[in-house]
């Protein structure tokens, strides 16, 4: 019997499949790890805007975690959207009593298209209760900017932003410079003691949806893999960048990215001989 390793997604709905859970399972499945996920949101969303967000009762939010965890041994969590402050308090609480393994934290506040997607008082409630159990918290810019309060114009704020996230008790720190206007995509990767630049070509491509989650959801995996925290980021990095370059032109908007770029199916048509 294989063994294969086991990540826990706890975050949104996509409907429309470039985000959320729908891509946190299919990143899991491409890193050959098995997905089992825990519903926050249902998030009425496509490839142009976002339509509704009904946000599930924090009680069904607990009984999928305890379903999950008395059962199966988890060996990394993704956390995605927590839309309220009380959900993001009872996930922590919920993952405080498990064995997690590694938990690998994408804020996600706002949609690809711009829409909000969390309440106002999120911040501070990731900051007091998923900072210090996560192991890797991934912001990108206007996500630092909610936590830090600061304004990040070039990488070397990146890098004073990525301090100051783990001054306030973050452990480790990915901030993601897709945001910035330059011909290159600069994260900056901070544990508390080592600072890495992670430099990318940037990818002329509308289809970005759902990159944080994918890109968080393979760090997951990595660390479920064994990987140190470094290389499972710069592999992470590698993996994101590949399903961009190969992205699907699906709906009207931000399109997805492939998350199977690396995966090849063939599917044979079987003609009956007459």
């Amino acid at each position: 019997m294989q063994n294969i390793k086991k990540c826990l997604t706890i975050a949104g709905s996509d409907c429309s499949g470039g985000a959320g859970i729908q891509a946190d399972l299919k990143t899991f499945a491409a890193h050959g790890c098995y997905g089992a996920s825990v519903l926050t949101s249902v998030v009425a969303e496509n490839t142009t805007r976002v339509i509704s967000v009904f946000n599930l009762p924090v009680d069904v939010i607990e009984k999928q975690i305890d379903a999950v965890f008395e059962d199966i041994e988890i060996d990394a969590v993704k956390l995605g959207m927590l839309p309220t402050a009380e959900i993001v308090r009872t996930v922590a609480r919920k993952l405080s009593d498990k064995r997690a393994g590694f938990i690998v934290c994408d804020p996600v506040l706002t949609a690809t298209s711009g829409d909000k997607l969390s309440e106002s008082d999120v911040v501070s409630a990731y900051v007091e209760n998923i900072f210090p159990i996560a192991d890797l918290i991934t912001p990108n810019i206007p996500e630092a900017e909610a936590f830090t309060g600061d304004k990040i114009s070039n990488v070397n704020d990146m890098k004073n932003a990525a301090a100051k996230l783990v001054s306030m008790g973050a452990h480790a720190v990915l901030v993601k410079g897709g945001h910035l206007d330059a011909g290159y995509s600069t994260d900056i990767l901070y544990d508390g003691e080592n600072t890495s630049s992670i430099k990318t070509i940037k990818i002329d491509s509308p289809n970005t949806h759902g990159t944080g989650c994918t890109l968080s959801s393979s760090i997951a995996a990595n660390l479920a893999l064994g990987f140190a925290l470094g290389g499972a980021v710069f592999s992470a990095k590698d993996y994101i960048t590949e399903a961009i370059q190969k992205s699907y032109a699906v709906g009207k908007g931000h399109g997805p990215v492939n998350h199977f770029h690396d995966i090849k199916i063939i599917h044979k048509n079987k003609q009956e001989k007459k």
